[in-house]
């Protein structure tokens, strides 16, 4: 995901800097940072790694419901009074993160200081974001919305180039992020594969050419 912080400034040196109550954790690969129902009661940073979001209804059912990186903020549901989780935070690779206790993030917040806008800039983005997927549900069909979570997490709009998506996604976690089945992401990934939009080489390379598919397909 892209970096959500004001020009100049780093996060990661300046929660290194205060002396509020944090921690820095290391997660394994499929590590559970939090689950859903666990208390709400602090904000994650994410120094290094990804994290997905995964909701489960009360009939079983799981979706993805976010793929996040470094410079990305997690849990921060606690500060709007929710005082349990909504979702089930796991590292998709290993993964950093610093916990900052719910009161001290409050005060952080109400602070004018680059923290606060980097915070206010990563939250906006967060909320264009899920209007947009909540668009591409209804509008677009699987394969189309197969195509912009690759290009997603790709980070597709740096120079135009391609760039490596996770070693680790499988069809499944896709499956979940689209809201389809496994055998129809793998049946659309032969066929992104076969028309030269992703290749595979170590991990899923996913080329720029594939905004093709959302613009003409």
């Amino acid at each position: 995901m892209a970096r959500r912080q004001a020009p100049g400034f780093d996060v990661k040196a300046f929660l290194t800097r205060i002396g509020t109550r944090q921690s820095i954790a290391t997660y394994q690969r499929k590590q559970v940072i939090f689950a859903q129902g666990d208390p709400g009661d602090a904000v994650f940073y994410i120094e290094k790694g990804q994290v997905k979001l995964t909701v489960v209804s009360i009939r079983g059912k799981s979706a993805v419901v976010a793929m996040l990186g470094s410079g990305d903020f997690l849990g921060e549901g606690c500060l709007a009074g929710q005082p349990l989780r909504m979702a089930t935070a796991v590292a998709m690779t290993e993964t950093s993160a610093v916990r900052i206790d719910r009161r001290d993030m409050i005060g952080l917040l109400h602070e004018k200081s680059p923290f606060s806008r980097s915070f206010l800039t990563f939250l906006l983005a967060r909320n264009v974001r899920i209007e947009e997927d909540l668009v591409d549900q209804l509008f677009n069909s699987s394969e189309k919305r197969l195509a912009r979570v690759l290009l997603l997490l790709a980070h597709f709009g740096k120079d135009g180039k391609s760039e490596l998506v996770l070693p680790k996604v499988s069809h499944e976690t896709l499956a979940e992020m689209v809201g389809t089945t496994r055998p129809r992401i793998s049946a659309f990934m032969n066929k992104f594969r076969k028309l030269g939009f992703i290749e595979y080489n170590g991990g899923l390379n996913v080329h720029s050419s594939l905004i093709n598919l959302l613009l003409h397909g």
